[in-house]
């Protein structure tokens, strides 16, 4: 039979990322703008970190990122120290589920847009130029007819044959 103890209150729970980073920090004797000068991380942010207050940063990568930087420039294990962090995440309101990508309904517009950035350039290019150029065919096309239909000495159309006498009879040919 196998008997499980309940938790003493002297058994420390394993310390947060922030409690690790800053005594990491304060063992290597690094102040915060020290750290700040060696990550390029602002103060504020390296506090936010040290204090746990993730809510100060806009999204999990820079959270995920500063940690990471900080971790390595006090040699720890980042692994470990990311894992942590993810646990310690996904108990938060702000950053326990990744946001969605798109926050709106895709407008037509939006489609539209969409399919012309997957065309190549060229293909793009090629097929503008032989649809002016049939644009312009059919333009002239059209030009040329319509300027013969209203051309007064035009006359018939072609293929219509219209006699010079009463059309009785045939002309007779000329000796």
């Amino acid at each position: 039979m196998l008997l499980i103890a309940p938790r003493s209150r002297y058994i420390r729970e394993m310390p947060t990322v922030a409690e690790q980073l800053r005594a990491a920090r304060e063992a290597a004797q690094l102040t915060v703008e020290k750290v700040a000068e060696m990550t390029k991380i602002r103060t504020d942010h390296i506090r936010a970190l040290e204090e746990g207050n993730f809510n100060r940063f806009p999204a999990l990568v820079y959270i995920r990122g500063s940690v990471k930087n900080y971790a390595m420039k006090l040699k720890l294990d980042v692994p470990k120290i990311m894992a942590a962090l993810d646990a310690e995440l996904k108990g938060t309101e702000k950053f326990s589920e990744p946001p969605p990508l798109v926050q709106h309904a895709k407008s037509p517009l939006d489609q539209l847009m969409f399919w012309l950035s997957k065309v190549n350039a060229k293909v793009l290019l090629a097929g503008g130029v032989l649809a002016g150029i049939v644009l312009l065919i059919l333009a002239v096309n059209w030009a040329v007819h319509a300027r013969q239909s209203r051309h007064p000495s035009a006359g018939p159309p072609p293929a219509l044959y219209q006699t010079s006498n009463s059309g009785d009879t045939l002309p007779l040919p000329k000796r």
